[in-house]
């Protein structure tokens, strides 16, 4: 049977078949739509990036020990694992009046307002239900931080996932349309780290909110009050823009059931897929897994790592902080350099020969910095004990012309 196009009658309506009316493919959404919906990104990555530069350092304050603080983190994998599937397994078949991904967008916002609030204010919560200031460890304080940090991984699995799968849903299966909305993803979380690094290492925040610092909270906390103020702002004003901007239209609950009938969980479907997978996705797979490996660790300790091994301080000492701010100038600068290179991939594949031919090429770079962190620190630790020296002789010989 042949199927014609849909034409329009005298009054300018369409006219046609229902079979007609199906056959017509979806259109791709214009791409400034494609942009807002994109910009929701930086709102994400902003408080990524304060928890990627400062919390670290910050639950030592508090008196989790150093060697406890990467427990902490495990919520960060462990959400990803569990709340990006089942997030979007559940917006693909949402059939709310309000869409797919709105709810979920909506929802996450509201989650990420909260997580920040508590772990901005788990030092005041914690004094304010009996922590002694005096100790060293605050466990009221600590449970605040560790509930907020905890919401906090889950709003924002919550909110890329959904994120990405609505460029999706306007790119409408149009490969271009599709990698350009994940390009603009990419470029917006860059500028969210950007934003977010720098606020980190700016350490006078705090004084445009002054109301921050308190006999619970310090300057350090309350600059990170101060940034996560920002972050509330930042990530509403986008959210709320694309809410109310781009249309997500709903799914008919016939669909639903079509579907389900032929489908069982979302994580059936990821084993399923991951059968149908060949080898070299599975390789792909694993070099992807080991790199995660390297980099989440190096995310995690770089403003620690500076300000322990490269600035030789501790956890609330000037030497310490010095370096915690350094490490979020330097995380900045790694944001710029990915900004740039989120819009660069196809032209420099095209360069190399290939895309495939540049990932082999970024993964030895990446294998070559991190390594370098080792030298790095070695050469700081001679540099102090040099300084330590030099010091000593001076006063070896100011004692010396005394006598």
């Amino acid at each position: 049977m042949e199927v014609t196009s849909p034409t329009k009658s005298n009054r300018g309506d369409l006219k046609g078949s229902s079979l007609e009316l199906d056959c017509v493919e979806p259109v791709a959404s214009p791409l400034p739509k494609m942009i807002i919906v994109a910009s929701v990104a930086a709102g994400v990555q902003f408080g990524w990036a304060l928890q990627l530069s400062l919390l670290t350092p910050y639950v030592q304050t508090l008196g989790v020990p150093h060697i406890w603080a990467s427990f902490i983190w495990l919520c960060g994998p462990m959400s990803g694992l569990l709340v990006q599937p089942v997030v979007g397994y559940y917006s693909d078949r949402s059939t709310s009046r309000f869409g797919r991904r709105r709810p979920f967008i909506f929802f996450g916002t509201l989650s990420v307002a909260v997580a920040v609030f508590l772990i901005g204010y788990a030092a005041d919560l914690g004094h304010s239900f009996g922590d002694d200031l005096s100790q060293k460890t605050r466990p009221r304080a600590v449970a605040f931080f560790v509930l907020g940090f905890w919401i906090l991984d889950v709003a924002n699995n919550m909110l890329q996932g959904p994120c990405r799968a609505f460029l999706a849903d306007l790119a409408a299966s149009d490969e271009k349309m599709t990698r350009t909305g994940n390009a603009f993803f990419s470029f917006f979380m860059a500028v969210g780290n950007i934003l977010g690094y720098a606020a980190g290492s700016y350490s006078s925040l705090y004084k445009i909110f002054p109301f921050t610092e308190t006999a619970a909270c310090n300057i350090f906390c309350a600059n990170l009050k101060s940034c996560f103020f920002f972050s509330i702002l930042l990530i509403t004003i986008l959210a709320g823009i694309a809410l109310t901007y781009v249309e997500d239209k709903p799914r008919m609950k016939s669909e639903v059931s079509d579907d389900d009938d032929q489908q069982v969980s979302c994580f059936g479907q990821l084993f399923h897929a991951l059968k149908e997978l060949k080898k070299p996705m599975w390789m792909l797979m694993l070099v992807t897994c080991v790199n995660w490996i390297a980099w989440f660790p190096f995310f995690l300790f770089d403003t620690d790592w500076m300000g322990r091994e490269v600035y030789g301080g501790d956890a609330g000492e000037k030497a310490y902080d010095t370096g915690v701010r350094f490490g979020s100038l330097g995380l900045m600068l790694n944001a710029v350099v990915l900004a740039l290179m989120s819009l660069a991939v196809e032209p420099l594949g095209k360069m190399v020969g290939g895309i495939k031919r540049l990932w082999g090429i970024v993964n030895i770079i990446l294998a070559i910095g991190l390594a370098m962190t080792v030298l790095i620190t070695r050469m700081a630790e001679q540099e102090r004990q040099l300084r330590y020296l030099y010091r000593s002789q001076l006063k070896h010989m100011s004692n010396y012309s005394q006598n």
